[in-house]
């Protein structure tokens, strides 16, 4: 895979495919155990062939990680991985706070203002939010 410009690259393995006319919801086992789900075009599933067993990486953009700091109920959100706050870097208006999902390395883009709001800092315990049509899958 040539370079991307998005920072989340985990690497997991797909466990279950269910396929919809226009969208396939793919459930990924991440390499530190933790379960994701992404909706894809059923087109795009069958060009990258993909099956249970098959090696993946879930992409994401930064933007797209939303952080709490618990797992939250009643959300249409179905990606809540736990994870440890690494570091958080905070400029003038956004923060970028790089999060230790179970080994994997999650990098989330939000305002300074959220950050500080919640308190983050370098050992926070956070859960990180993404929705599945917001998670690209690429063959490992």
């Amino acid at each position: 895979m040539g370079s991307l410009s998005i920072r989340n690259q985990i690497a997991g393995t797909v466990t279950s495919l269910t396929s919809g006319e226009a969208m396939t919801t793919v459930k990924v086992r991440l390499e530190g155990g933790q379960d994701l789900t992404a909706a894809i075009t059923t087109d795009a599933a069958k060009d990258l062939g993909l099956a249970a067993g098959s090696a993946v990486k879930a992409l994401v953009k930064a933007t797209e990680v939303a952080l709490a700091t618990a797992a939250v109920d009643g959300i249409s959100i179905r990606n809540q991985l736990s994870g440890t706050v690494a570091d958080v870097s905070v400029g003038g208006a956004m923060a970028s706070v790089k999060v230790d999902v179970n080994g994997a390395g999650l990098t989330a883009a939000i305002t300074k203002d959220a950050a500080e709001a919640l308190g983050l800092s370098a050992g926070s315990s956070v859960v990180a939010l993404i929705k599945a049509t917001e998670i690209s899958l690429a063959t490992a």
